[in-house]
This record gives C-alpha cells, sequence and structure tokens, in this order.
C-alpha cells in the first residue's frame, strides 16, 4: 500500500464516490484511481466500497474505519511536511487564508500588514470565496487558517475559536425616509426593496430568522457577496441595504449614505477563526492569529488543537 492508494480514496469519499470528480481533482485518469484503489482493497482484504458496475455505490462499513484510518495518516503526512518546513525555514513560508470577501476587504489588511512588517520573509496567499469553500480549502490542506461567520463552528473536523463579534447595519441614501430614523423596525424594512448577502454569506441566516420569526416576508431584490457591490446598488436606488458593520467602518456616512445598526433585529454575529483538527501549526501561524484578535494566543491556540474542551465562546 501506498500514498498515492490512500490519496485517491480519501478523494473519492469527498467527491461523493464520483470517480470522475476523483480523477479531475487529482489530475489523473479515472482507470488509474479505480485501479489504485481495487488494489488497495486486496492488499486489505476488505471492500472499502460496494459497487455497481464500476460506479462506487457506498462505503463499506470496515471501507468507515479504513478511510478514518486514512485521515489520520494523510494528516500526519502533512504535518511532517510542515515540521520540515518549520525547522528548515523557520519564519519564512506561505501562510495561506480561506475567508470571504467580507473578512479579505475590511477585516485582514490591517492584521496582514502587520504580520509583513514583523516577519518579512513570509508570503501570504489569500483564497477568497464562500464559507463552504473556506471549509473545503482546510480540509485539503490548501490553507493554513480560515476565517468566516458562517458553517465553520459545524465541521467536527475543525478546530474554531471566535475572533470578534459583530452586527449588521442598514445603509440607505441620505435623502430615504429611514435615514431620519435611528431605531428602525422588522415592519418598515419588510415595506422596502432590500439589497444584501447571498444566503451563505455574511450572518445572512440571521437576517432570515428574524423575518420568519416575525411571520414577515422580506422583499429582496438583489443578493451579492460583496458589500461594495451591495453600497453601489443602493446608491443606484434599488433599494435599503444590509451589510456588516465592517464595511460602513472606513467611512460611516458613505458621502451620500446613512447607515442605522440593525443589532437589535438581527441579533450579534461572531466571526471564527479555524484550523484543521491535528494539524502542525507554524510560528507565523501563531504570530498572524494574536495580530487577528485580542483574546487569542499561543497558549489558547495550542490547548484548542490538543482537544481542550474548554468552551471558547464570547
Amino acid at each position: 500500500m501506498n500514498l498515492h492508494q490512500f490519496r485517491f480514496v480519501q478523494e473519492a469519499a469527498r467527491r461523493n464516490l464520483n470517480l470522475t470528480e476523483t480523477a479531475k481533482a487529482l489530475f489523473t485518469s479515472q482507470p488509474g484511481v479505480s485501479k489504485a484503489i481495487l488494489e488497495l482493497e486486496e492488499e486489505l482484504g476488505v471492500d472499502i466500497f460496494t459497487r455497481h458496475g464500476k460506479r462506487l455505490r457506498r462505503i463499506t462499513e470496515p471501507g468507515q474505519q479504513v478511510l478514518a484510518s486514512i485521515e489520520i495518516i494523510m494528516r500526519e503526512v502533512s504535518n511532517l511536511k510542515r515540521i520540515g518546513e518549520e525547522y528548515s525555514k523557520q519564519d519564512n513560508g506561505t501562510l495561506s487564508i480561506a475567508t470571504t470577501h467580507t473578512q479579505a476587504r475590511y477585516v485582514l489588511p490591517g492584521p496582514v500588514a502587520q504580520l509583513r512588517r514583523q516577519l518579512p520573509q513570509v508570503r501570504v496567499s489569500l483564497h477568497q470565496g464562500n464559507p463552504e469553500q473556506v471549509v473545503r480549502w482546510l480540509l485539503d490542506d490548501s490553507a493554513d487558517v480560515g476565517l468566516a461567520t458562517e458553517s465553520l463552528a459545524q465541521i467536527d473536523e475543525l478546530v474554531t475559536l471566535p475572533c470578534y463579534e459583530w452586527q449588521h447595519v442598514l445603509v440607505v441614501p441620505s435623502d430615504h425616509p429611514l435615514a431620519s430614523v435611528e431605531r428602525v423596525s422588522l415592519e418598515q424594512l419588510a415595506a422596502e426593496p432590500i439589497v444584501t448577502y447571498h444566503p451563505t454569506f455574511t450572518g445572512r441566516t440571521r437576517i432570515d430568522r428574524a423575518f420568519a420569526a416575525r411571520h414577515l416576508q422580506p422583499n429582496i431584490v438583489l443578493e451579492a457577496i460583496d458589500s461594495d457591490v451591495i453600497k453601489t446598488y443602493v446608491r443606484l436606488g434599488m433599494g435599503l441595504g444590509i451589510v456588516a458593520e465592517m464595511a460602513v467602518r472606513e467611512d460611516p456616512a458613505g458621502g451620500d449614505l446613512v447607515s442605522r445598526p440593525l443589532g437589535h433585529l438581527f441579533g450579534q454575529n461572531v466571526t471564527r477563526i479555524a484550523f484543521k483538527r491535528g494539524a502542525y501549526l507554524r510560528n507565523y501561524v501563531y504570530t498572524f492569529a494574536e495580530l487577528l484578535s485580542d483574546r487569542l494566543n499561543r497558549h489558547l491556540l495550542e490547548r484548542a488543537m490538543t482537544g481542550d474542551t474548554t468552551d471558547y465562546s464570547l
């Protein structure tokens, strides 16, 4: 048995047993993937997958145990590589951060710039996508660190810690009637066209739950993943904007826009930092985490990564 076989089995499970997608992801051929998996099954003496013709149908009971062992092996292989890089390069390498647009645009510039000033030999690679992609990049070892508001806390394979709380805000043109209202109601919002985030981004689930709890149907006329895009369409008169408060901190008035807090309607959101469970974290990952949030430090991260069950909620 070899690492290639382990990687093929692992990727097949991740790709919902689709061998065509598995082969594409690993830049190899489908027959090669099938052959490697069959050879591993023959060597182990058990079927990892049940089949219908050439297609994989499901993971067998012994296959589940094999996959669990493969996950551990591949994680430790990745750790070995990182340990080698850590001690050969010290604070010289690439910090890969997986995050959403809002975090990349409004939260990360300061910490990333500070990291570069402190550790100029460290390069930074930003992977921007939706929260599900952030999770996948972490699990695939494409990223060292993940940062998002949605999804991260529900993934057992990740260690997550809260970084900071934030609320949504309303943005409207300065001549809009709601611009003079200090405490906007859900009923007032429901009566207007709304421009806000896509359902998988930036705390959108809290917005939807708040309207549903009051049996109100919001008139969402445009969904986007980019706060700046939302503000642009608000300026064009398409509707009220609901964005994360980070998006209006630099220019609260936005020139021609007025912002109003909506925490009393949608509550507080928590942005979390995430790492793959069992991963080896290099020195500059700890440094970056400490720059990102005052509540994060190396000791706290080390406890969390070793399985400490402390409640880290804000």
